[in-house]
């Protein structure tokens, strides 16, 4: 989160981007965190959080959206090399989850394998339908975050990791206004 201070200040670090930290890390990785960010060009995680080269492991999916293989992906740093943070980041004016939304609304199917991300989302679109809001796509992109994040939270090889707080598994939403991220759920105490 200091590192998104500097982003919304712009007093940029830049932190481990030279070839010193290149060699450092070429022979093995330790990253503090892992992020699971949409696939949203205005949204890159290692220049939100002002990291660098081996700080994190990065996941992006439309909307956040997950399965089997995303969600081993983000069991890679907890389960292999002791990560102790993951965080689930949406964002203001997601695309996909827009997409998607206006999809299950209008019972319109979207083309091709995006209909998986539809279908991945639909959960976060039922809980909007139900919370209602001056606007459901931000409500959703929301509940996309926070059921994301609660899945990881419950899964049967993070549980425990997060059981006995070796593991932070963490909702955030990005605003693309002001370029701060707000942590909705799982921040540690």
């Amino acid at each position: 989160m200091e590192g998104n201070k500097r982003w919304v200040s712009g007093d940029l670090q830049h932190p481990d981007r030279d070839p010193n930290r290149r060699q450092f890390v070429a022979q093995q990785q330790e990253p503090f965190g892992a992020i699971l960010s949409c696939i949203d060009s205005r949204v890159p995680p290692e220049l939100l959080f002002d990291t660098g080269l081996g700080d994190l492991y990065v996941m992006r999916t439309g909307g956040e959206a997950v399965g089997p293989v995303v969600t081993g992906s983000v069991e890679y740093g907890p389960m292999t090399s002791d990560t102790p943070l993951v965080v689930v980041l949406g964002h203001q004016r997601c695309g996909a989850v827009e997409a998607a939304y206006k999809s299950l609304r209008d019972d319109k199917p979207l083309p091709g394998n995006l209909r998986a991300i539809v279908k991945a989302l639909q959960p976060a679109y039922e809980q909007a339908v139900r919370e209602g809001g001056a606007d459901p796509v931000e409500t959703m992109a929301r509940a996309q975050v926070e059921l994301t994040a609660a899945d990881l939270r419950s899964n049967q090889d993070l549980a425990p990791l997060v059981g006995k707080g070796a593991l932070a598994v963490v909702g955030a939403y990005y605003s693309l206004d002001t370029g701060k991220v707000e942590v909705l759920a799982g921040a540690p105490s």
